[in-house]
């Protein structure tokens, strides 16, 4: 699947739920089936500053393919690191810097968060795309 087609698809399981404790309830599902994060990558540098709480996000690149794994200790951030690593892994750099990230407006997430986790959701974005600016220069 596309970037794209997978933001679709997200933004289609969101439209489902009217009452936005619903839309809490989806992320905080999709906090809780996410793989916890290997203990060797709790490192300092893949903490994202600017976030509330403590999320952390690795990546590796195989075959010129992109994975992202993270983890947060707060259920609700756990969730939005769930749905990026959804959007953006398994995708090459290419395709990762030249995508927008629509899907986060489009189901209203933004607008739901408060101010500090708004900001970290901004900060784990931006990171994801340096990420994927590293493997790019490396080719």
């Amino acid at each position: 699947m596309t970037i794209n087609e997978i933001q679709d698809s997200i933004v289609e399981e969101f439209s489902l739920f009217d009452d936005w404790m619903d839309k809490y309830g989806l992320l905080i599902d999709l906090g809780n089936s996410l793989e916890p994060l290997d203990e060797k990558h709790k490192t300092p540098q893949n903490i994202i500053e600017g976030c509330q709480s403590r999320v952390w996000l690795n990546a590796e690149m195989n075959d010129g393919i992109i994975t992202y794994q993270g983890e947060s200790d707060a259920i609700l951030v756990k969730g939005i690191v769930s749905l990026l690593i959804q959007v953006m892994s398994k995708h090459t750099p290419e395709e990762i810097l030249n995508t927008e990230l629509y899907f986060i407006d489009k189901i209203g997430l933004k607008e739901h968060l408060s101010p500090t986790r708004s900001n970290g959701l901004l900060a784990m974005v931006k990171q994801m795309k340096m990420f994927a600016l590293a493997f790019k220069s490396r080719k």
